[in-house]
């Protein structure tokens, strides 16, 4: 906390990210540290249904002086409201809160592909972080388990290639259910083991369909990631239901708040 304080009592503003998703938005305050950026104070609201007051509670106790808010942002909408109860904030409070997009080029990664403002922001904002840690020469891979998964490929040099995205658990779930008449949908596939194979009933059928089968999927992403980057490639791992696949990768780096330290870089 030294870090923060001193940043206030200088008169420099709280610097606040915001990853702003398709199920969430994860804010937190960033202080200066080594490498990364340190992450303090986190708080989640819902993209759908978050209130002007709840960030405003929030925002007033994490930062309670002059304030600037990075935006990196999947989800337009939800982007577009939270900008507009910054806006709302700053000018009813009398106080100081500026906020800003991060966009690709605020990012200190190279992003080797034809169109690099199409890729999604909180991909290259963990890429970036795990370029940071990764060790000089080697390629890294990185997974990201949100409500989509992706996994991407980092060159040596330091250069962004692309990578996969697949659906995620509960999304899986939700597409049987909603495709099928008599298939139920199955909740927190992420969090929980999938049950012994082969399962006794309709539900654990899924359950176990969609743990094996996003488990396989991740882990042949990272063989074929690591086929374009080098064997050596460091794995980083992300995202909120990543207890799914850790176990599957023993030599991960896990660290639940990348995409936040790399909005954090910008």
């Amino acid at each position: 906390m030294a870090t923060t304080q001193h940043a206030q009592s200088s008169g420099a503003p709280t610097l606040v990210v915001a990853d702003v998703g398709n199920s969430r938005i994860n804010l937190a305050v960033v202080a200066e540290a080594a490498g990364l950026p340190r992450i303090e104070q986190r708080h989640d609201l819902d993209s759908h249904s978050f209130g002007c007051d709840e960030f405003e509670g929030w925002l007033m106790t994490a930062a309670p002086a002059d304030v600037t808010v990075s935006i990196a942002s999947v989800y337009d909408a939800a982007a577009a409201r939270l900008e507009a109860a910054i806006a709302g904030l700053s000018a009813t409070r009398h106080r100081p809160v500026h906020q800003r997009r991060v966009l690709f080029t605020d990012l200190p990664i190279m992003v080797d592909l034809a169109e690099p403002g199409r890729v999604g922001i909180d991909r290259l904002a963990s890429a970036a972080a795990a370029c940071q840690l990764k060790g000089q020469g080697r390629g890294c891979v990185v997974i990201d388990c949100g409500s989509a998964a992706s996994v991407d490929a980092v060159s040596a040099d330091g250069r962004f290639l692309g990578g996969a995205i697949l659906p995620g658990p509960a999304l899986m779930a939700r597409s049987l259910a909603d495709g099928t008449s008599l298939l139920p949908e199955v909740a927190a596939l992420g969090k929980a083991p999938p049950p012994a194979m082969p399962g006794r009933s309709t539900r654990e059928a899924i359950a176990a369909g969609v743990g094996y089968g996003i488990r396989g999927g991740v882990v042949r992403l990272v063989a074929e990631a690591r086929r374009a980057v080098g064997d050596d490639a460091e794995i980083f791992l992300t995202g909120g239901w990543r207890v799914a696949v850790h176990g599957e990768f023993a030599d991960a780096v896990e660290l639940p708040d990348l995409v936040l330290a790399g909005i954090g870089l910008a």
